[in-house]
């Protein structure tokens, strides 16, 4: 009788323990699990810099317009403006006032050559006869550096960087700090910047952010 309380006090006193271990093993699971979920999945500086990079090319380089030939005035192209002025005191275009109106513009010697060399040079048909329509890069976008990556839940985070640009031999004539273009008046000189992609090329990099979430492919731009 006695051994068998004493069987059964050993049974009472050792089921709350296992209770006991059994809610100490559920509660480090569950921080285990939440601490992960937390942690989520890393993005390296590295894979943070390809996308950064790839994102910067998405809109393609600054790139100007302008025709050759008989150019007459239009809504869409001016031979008189400042653009093809500033492509004149760079030595890229010959301008020459027609007798029966328009102005005849021409590539240069130098001109053709520089312009026909670039990466992204296009030169189709006009809509007048004898005119041809020129698209010119002038600088693509580059990333300088990763500034920070901080992450807003298990599964996304927002990269901080910075990026500049890099003209070419005509975006040089571009640059709105250049003495080409402090060379016009402050209204073509807005003109410029706000019409024709005349910027501060060689100014401070700019700032940019990317939100990132990670999905089944890795990490990708967040889409709305």
């Amino acid at each position: 009788m006695f051994e068998a309380e004493v069987a059964m006090e050993k049974r009472s006193s050792f089921l709350p323990m296992l209770l006991m271990l059994m809610l100490l093993v559920l509660i480090v699971g569950t921080v285990v699990f939440v601490a992960l979920q937390v942690r989520g999945t890393p993005l390296a500086a590295e894979e943070a810099r390809a996308i950064a990079t790839a994102a910067l090319q998405g809109p393609g380089p600054a790139v100007i317009h302008f025709s050759t030939g008989l150019v007459r005035t239009t809504a869409d192209d001016d031979p008189s403006g400042p653009n093809y002025r500033l492509l004149e005191k760079a030595g890229i275009l010959k301008l020459t006032k027609a007798k029966k109106g328009g102005t005849q513009v021409a590539l240069t010697a130098d001109g053709e050559r520089i312009v026909t060399a670039l990466p992204g040079f296009k030169k189709s048909p006009g809509k007048d006869d004898g005119t041809f329509s020129y698209r010119v890069p002038l600088a693509q976008r580059q990333l300088v550096a990763i500034e920070a990556i901080h992450r807003i839940s298990p599964n996304a985070v927002v990269v901080e960087y910075t990026w500049k640009w890099i003209p070419n031999q005509v975006g040089e004539a571009f640059d709105a700090g250049g003495p080409l273009v402090k060379g016009f008046g402050v209204w073509e000189r807005q003109t410029l910047i706000n019409k024709y992609q005349a910027d501060f090329y060689h100014g401070d990099p700019a700032k940019a952010t990317l939100a990132l979430v990670h999905g089944d492919e890795g990490w990708k731009i967040a889409t709305r």
